[in-house]
């Protein structure tokens, strides 16, 4: 069969490669035409646009890059008709998603939705769209079935896809001793620094994680870098700092890092996996902050919260992101072992919510027999 997949940023990019790598298992003659990045191209995805020349984050930068965006969604649409594939594979990225669905639903091509739009917290209008476009929602967050349940659409849940690439990391055999050795790193304990995808938070968040390494001299900071962002980005950034940046280690570094400070999103729920105390940090221009407060319908912006439905991990928003807070939230994450536990005890709770390994393998099983048995023909959601 042929298989059209829409990723726009780093997780949609793991998590579409997951499902391609368990689709080509079902059906070995599959063919994959995607917008995403490397992990799906690894997966034999002929890429069609990379992720980093979608991912624009908060209002400004939309309406700032607004022809692109328009350029990005003509291309697509034309590209659809012509591929004409046996279905589309939606993977989060809303605005642009969306959209795509209304158009291939309206010439009669499937859509999967995997990885629902967070329409729980904002634009709870999307929902009709989902309904009427989609064909089959499947959902990765354990609140999300009971939400859709309450609107009258049978969605999928098969757990988090996130412990499938979590778990076989747990499986390897790590040494800190070689590790920073293989990375020129220095003898000291680690703090992990993720400053999120784009190039947008990055600028935002780094110079204020970066600037605690003066008050932590027996740790060193190293910063998970973004191979799509390049080493220049990243050194204009640090400038002189002595602070590593490492490409491809996220998984390593947060093994063996005693903290860590993460941009708010996937990398939250990755930090809880692999047991590793963190602070969530997130910070945005003041007109998108203003806009974003007033739309968005959420007690917590981490997805350890949202999941737990209480704070577990502290997070540090606008203002409260600056050094002085940070700093206090780090020192009780690095010297005050009840905080820890109590956070560790958290996690294991969370990882019991979230379903255990194989989500993906289950969702590319329930995408293909759908589309075997012929069963989504005027199927709605």
């Amino acid at each position: 069969m042929k298989y059209y997949v829409i990723a726009g940023e780093a997780s949609g990019d793991l998590h579409g490669s997951n499902l391609m790598k368990n689709l080509r298992k079902k059906d070995p003659d599959s063919q994959f035409r995607c917008w995403g990045g490397d992990l799906m191209q690894e997966q034999g995805g002929e890429i069609v646009k990379h992720y980093r020349d979608l991912a624009f984050m908060g209002f400004i930068p939309v309406l700032l890059n607004i022809r692109t965006i328009f350029k990005n969604i003509s291309f697509c649409k034309k590209d659809l008709l012509e591929y004409k594939p046996d279905v589309l594979i939606l993977v989060d990225y809303p605005g642009f998603n969306l959209r795509i669905a209304e158009f291939a639903a309206k010439n009669n091509i499937k859509v999967f939705y995997y990885i629902s739009p967070t329409v729980w917290a904002w634009h709870k209008s999307r929902i009709h769209k989902i309904r009427k476009y989609v064909t089959k929602l499947f959902v990765i967050l354990p609140f999300e079935k009971d939400f859709y349940k309450k609107h009258d659409m049978d969605v999928v849940f098969e757990g988090h896809p996130l412990l499938d690439a979590i778990e076989p990391e747990l499986k390897k055999k790590l040494d800190f001793n070689n590790f920073i050795a293989e990375n020129n790193l220095e003898d000291k304990p680690m703090i992990a620094l993720l400053a999120g995808s784009r190039k947008q938070e990055v600028k935002k968040m780094l110079p204020v994680m970066a600037s605690l390494q003066e008050f932590y001299p027996g740790y060193q900071f190293v910063v998970a870098g973004v191979s799509a962002l390049g080493k220049d980005f990243y050194d204009k950034i640090l400038k002189d700092s002595p602070i590593k940046v490492l490409f491809a280690k996220t998984y390593e570094i947060l093994r063996l890092s005693q903290a860590g400070l993460i941009t708010s999103g996937t990398a939250t729920l990755e930090t809880a996996l692999f047991d590793l105390p963190q602070a969530v940090c997130y910070k945005t221009g003041g007109l998108t902050f203003f806009i974003a407060k007033n739309l968005v319908d959420i007690k917590y912006i981490s997805l350890v919260n949202l999941i737990m439905d209480k704070e577990v991990v502290t997070e540090l928003i606008q203002d409260k992101m600056n050094k002085i807070s940070v700093k206090t939230e780090l020192d009780k994450l690095l010297f005050d072992e009840n905080h820890r536990n109590t956070m560790l005890s958290e996690y294991k709770k969370l990882k019991e919510m979230l379903g255990g390994e194989g989500a993906s393998e289950r969702i590319a099983a329930k995408m293909h027999e759908i589309l075997i048995n012929n069963k989504t023909h005027g199927l709605k959601v």
